[in-house]
């Protein structure tokens, strides 16, 4: 694992904060996430819990972000609702994450102790998904 830190992008935390503070509604609503493409546009997204399951913020955030057109995203945080505050990524999460972002960045923390940090440091020694990347030539 490494020990690299990143500066934390403060916008991205007040995006999703602001998500969640004002589009949580009740038990199905409860997460919000928020990334930062590469060329600079901010994507948000809630998760959408059901008693079968649901995606988590940050998978519905990966979704939204490829309807915009926002294919590389640099870094992610997601924020709970009823402040809450930064939430790390649950594990499949992080694998989806490393799977998708290889170099992405993911805010964590609390309080005033938020750090950034690659995806890596979060899921050290991780299974890599490469049936998706072979070259099929």
């Amino acid at each position: 694992m490494t020990t690299q830190t990143h500066p934390v992008d403060h916008e991205l935390i007040q995006a999703a904060a602001h998500v969640a503070r004002t589009r949580s509604r009740g038990d199905s609503h409860t997460m919000a996430a928020a990334a930062r493409a590469q060329d600079g546009r901010i994507v948000t997204a809630m998760n959408a819990f059901h008693f079968t399951g649901g995606p988590c913020a940050e998978l519905v955030l990966i979704g939204a972000a490829a309807a915009q057109g926002a294919y590389e995203l640099d870094t992610i945080v997601a924020v709970g609702d009823g402040d809450r505050g930064v939430t790390p990524p649950c594990g499949r999460c992080r694998q989806v994450l490393l799977d998708y972002f290889p170099a992405i960045k993911v805010i964590v923390g609390e309080a005033d102790r938020v750090r950034t940090v690659p995806i890596n440091d979060l899921l050290p020694e991780s299974y890599v998904w490469a049936d998706h990347q072979l070259d099929t030539e």
